[in-house]
């Protein structure tokens, strides 16, 4: 073609030959818009015969290259004249110096194209490869469509897609016949739950995003939601007022709450005004998106804060208890809360009552209510005292069975003999355990006769069996009075003889304290040795000179019977005794200066007055 046009600069001969311009046509980069009223071009012309030589002057190659071959470059939009329809492309002129090409596929119903038609294309390469023009039909309606898309965006006018599939992150959708992004959080003015809900659907948007280097375009749902709630929320922020009844969805629930879409505005009912009832998590009461009425309970304007209620919508359940708990009824209920004190039974909605640790059990000592039920456990109890002022119900489970008391007089009557185990120690006795459910005490005083017993972890082990005798009953304050030593005969009748004053016995150390020793008699009882009667030399220390299971030559100096005391002395033992006995228990007890004392406990001519005044006289 440009050799066509190089000839028509040499056709006629009577004109001077002009130097025709150096045209790299691979550098030109787009064309004209043909005339309307002209449906070929010249090159169009000359292809198909309408002219018959190419050869023409050069005010004619000059007229006609202004005209009709003007700068051309890519991406540029432009009419364009089919030329001709083969298999697999079509050739169309656009006034450049060759027919442009584009793929048959691009063109929807190409077999209905004809000659001299005219199309508008899209310019996509100015030479490919091969030298050819390369047009584009589909890029070209992709281009009016983003034309139309634009003015969308900017005048902001309201059109309809239709939601093709979901993505991450929202949905894709067919506007005008591509595709354009919808967030997830565009779709709704409320969270959506179901993405998958919305495919297929035909809704109305608008173009709040375009990108034009990526060419991606994204849509609102959402912003003509809330252009129609915003005239609705500022009629209800009018008409808010303490008391007014309102119909809403629910938003949203937390652990607090759940807010409640009053149509474009938002409210909270507090987990505590869900129901009369106690209410562990607000998704027992209502589920997301459930229609509930609700009562305003607060309105603070300045926050734009709106306490709703729902639980305020009926009455009070105690309002109408009626008849239904008198005392001595029968009720059955949850365990809703345990305290140190006791548990809470819920035994209707908003009607709860407490049953004390001391009315679960008529023998067992309760400690915690855990130990006889348990949270969420259903228990069957009986109405104690009802206060409807307060609203205030006592409850008891051990009512509910016989008072076993009523025949423990009997079953244990005083004096009676039987055998327990040991289930608790304290500082002050022993539990015994005389059958399941009774426990009866053994006082420390009442384990021995004759020990001397500061815990009675010293006697007995929790899980022995120990034989006891009832002391006492006492049925109004639920107690078994026990005894152990009271077993055996009182033996004190029996020492008052053996071990009267001035009887020589002897003792094994059992224990050292700071004012002497204890020692086991004979018979098992225990004595004090005073530590002034230990040695006729003063004891300072008493573990540096006397051990426990060390046995003691003694004397007994007091006799207390109705105290179940004896008191006993190694001074008076040895008084009066030879030097050699003396000698021994010194030796076996060297006590400093033992050796100056005689054997009448009087200082010995080798003792100095120092020694004299640092000794203890001897008690009586």
């Amino acid at each position: 073609m440009s050799e066509n046009i190089e000839n028509a600069g040499e056709a006629t001969p009577e004109t001077a030959p002009v130097a025709t311009p150096d045209i790299k046509m691979e550098t030109v980069a787009a064309a004209s818009t043909p005339a309307p009223s002209r449906k070929h071009s010249a090159v169009a012309d000359i292809l198909n015969g309408e002219i018959d030589s190419p050869m023409m002057g050069d005010a004619e190659f000059r007229n006609l290259f202004e005209t009709k071959v003007s700068t051309l470059k890519a991406d540029d939009m432009v009419h364009g004249t089919v030329v001709s329809v083969t298999k697999d492309e079509i050739l169309v002129d656009i006034g450049f110096k060759s027919l442009g090409v584009v793929p048959r596929a691009e063109f929807v119903g190409a077999e209905l194209l004809t000659a001299g038609e005219v199309v508008d294309v899209f310019v996509e390469k100015i030479e490919d490869g091969d030298g050819r023009l390369m047009l584009s039909r589909r890029r070209a309606d992709f281009m009016k469509t983003w034309e139309e898309i634009l003015k969308l965006a900017e005048t902001q006018t309201v059109t309809q897609v239709r939601i093709l599939r979901r993505i991450k992150g929202g949905m894709v959708v067919d506007l005008l016949g591509i595709e354009a992004f919808l967030p997830g959080s565009q779709i709704d003015v409320r969270p959506v739950r179901d993405f998958d809900a919305w495919v297929g659907r035909t809704i109305d948007v608008r173009v709040v995003k375009v990108n034009h280097p990526s060419e991606n375009v994204v849509v609102s749902h959402k912003v003509l939601l809330e252009e129609q709630l915003a005239e609705q929320r500022g009629k209800i922020l009018e008409l808010l007022e303490k008391g007014l009844v309102l119909e809403g969805t629910v938003k949203a629930i937390s652990d607090f709450g759940v807010f409640v879409d009053l149509g474009g505005v938002d409210g909270l009912v507090h987990i505590t005004d869900l129901s009369w009832g106690r209410v562990s998590h607000p998704s027992e009461i209502v589920q997301l998106d459930q229609q509930v009425k609700v009562v305003v309970l607060d309105f603070d304007e300045n926050r734009k804060r709106i306490s709703l209620g729902m639980k305020q919508l009926t009455s009070h359940p105690w309002d109408q208890i009626g008849e239904r708990y008198e005392p001595g009824a029968k009720v059955r209920g949850k365990v809703v809360s345990l305290t140190d004190y006791g548990a809470f039974i819920e035994i209707e909605k908003g009607v709860e009552g407490l049953i004390h640790i001391s009315e679960m059990s008529w023998t067992q000592h309760v400690k915690h209510p855990s130990q006889v039920v348990s949270l969420g456990q259903m228990v069957e109890a009986s109405v104690l005292n009802i206060d409807k002022s307060e609203r205030k119900l006592a409850l008891g489970m051990k009512q509910l069975e016989p008072d076993p008391w009523n025949d423990l007089t009997a079953k244990y009557p005083s004096g009676s003999v039987h055998k327990g185990i040991v289930r608790n120690l304290t500082n002050f006795g022993v539990f015994i355990e005389l059958e399941p459910g009774v426990d009866g005490l053994v006082h420390i005083s009442d384990l021995s006769w004759t020990k001397k017993i500061r815990h009675p972890g010293e006697f007995v082990k929790k899980g022995d069996e120990l034989q006891v005798v009832v002391l006492a009953i006492d049925n109004e304050h639920r107690r078994i009075s026990l005894g152990h030593k009271q077993i055996s005969e009182n033996p004190w009748d029996i020492f008052e003889n053996e071990f009267a004053v001035g009887m020589e016995t002897e003792g094994k150390i059992v224990r050292l304290i700071d004012k002497g020793v204890i020692v086991e008699m004979p018979q098992g009882v225990d004595g004090f040795v005073p530590v002034s009667q230990l040695s006729f030399a003063p004891v300072r220390t008493i573990s540096d000179f006397f051990n426990v299971d060390d046995t003691l030559p003694l004397k007994v100096v007091e006799f207390d019977k109705e105290q179940k005391k004896i008191v006993l002395s190694a001074v008076e033992f040895l008084r009066g005794r030879s030097a050699e006995e003396i000698a021994k228990y010194n030796a076996n007890h060297p006590v400093p200066n033992a050796d100056k004392y005689n054997a009448d406990g009087s200082a010995s001519a080798a003792t100095t007055i120092e020694d004299l005044e640092s000794s203890e006289p001897v008690s009586e």
